[in-house]
């Protein structure tokens, strides 16, 4: 659904109130992940191990971002993937708020997706909408986040797709519920440690791959894990370390497996 001008107009004055009261300048792209951010939480390891994916497909990789908003994620991945474009079909976004477009932002809908990609990153999907067959046919690879409960038309099984292999994140909403209980309410400490416990983890990373690729997009991932550093890391990273979501940290509400772990089918 195409955002109404002032609506956007008053979430925008909304959140430079929050700038002026903010702890930390890292703190919006959580809150106003709209405007700052994604709808998933993500590390520099991430930015890197899909461009790792990308890179599989071909040296010099054509990149599709469905759905890329401001571009928020795919200014990262730009950083590797040269020729990454994005596709935004909500040209208001960005005029409505006389906001400038990068020529790398197309505005048009990913039903109409007109060429072949090495890859497609599909990092969000509205309730309701279904891309998923122009997607799958203009490309033999895909890596997609699914928002547990929401975004449930991002798996590709069945479309000719097999899932390589998958991770977990935080969505924008389990670290921004800590952001507000921890610096934004007078919660005591007791109690908000007691809500912390029963905090889940709500956004899956899944790789799909059509079987000519799937052997090359599982050998360039693992070869990307084997020496991927923790470290290197982008600023805003320590809000999810301060918020509970570690790399590698496993929660007490869901032990199954570790944040950020890779797991391959």
């Amino acid at each position: 659904m195409p955002f109404v001008t002032d609506d956007l107009r008053r979430a925008a004055s909304s959140l430079s109130q929050f700038r002026r009261n903010a702890v930390s300048p890292h703190h919006e792209r959580f809150s106003f992940p709209f405007f700052s951010g994604t709808y998933f939480s993500y590390r520099k390891i991430d930015v890197l191990r899909v461009a790792a994916i990308a890179k599989a497909a071909s040296d010099s990789p054509s990149y599709l971002d469905v759905g890329c908003g401001y571009g928020d994620f795919l200014k990262r991945i730009r950083e590797h993937v040269k020729n990454a474009e994005g596709l935004e079909k909500d040209a208001g976004i960005f005029y409505g708020l006389g906001v400038e477009k990068p020529d790398y932002i197309r505005i048009a809908d990913a039903h109409w997706i007109d060429k072949k990609y090495d890859m497609v990153f599909v990092g969000w999907m509205e309730p309701g909408q279904d891309f998923r067959d122009p997607v799958a046919k203009n490309t033999d690879v895909i890596v997609t986040t699914l928002d547990q409960g929401i975004s449930l038309a991002a798996e590709f099984d069945g479309h000719g797709f097999g899932r390589v292999a998958r991770w977990r994140t935080p969505s924008w909403e389990d670290v921004n519920t800590e952001v507000m209980n921890r610096y934004y309410t007078k919660m005591p400490d007791e109690r908000r440690k007691e809500l912390a416990k029963m905090r889940g983890v709500h956004n899956l990373w899944y790789v799909y791959a059509r079987p000519s690729a799937a052997s090359r997009v599982r050998k360039a991932l693992e070869a990307q894990l084997a020496g991927e550093d923790p470290r290197d890391r982008y600023g805003f990273e320590e809000v999810l370390d301060e918020c509970g979501f570690g790399y590698l940290q496993t929660l007490e509400s869901d032990a199954r497996e570790p944040l950020w772990r890779v797991s391959f089918d």
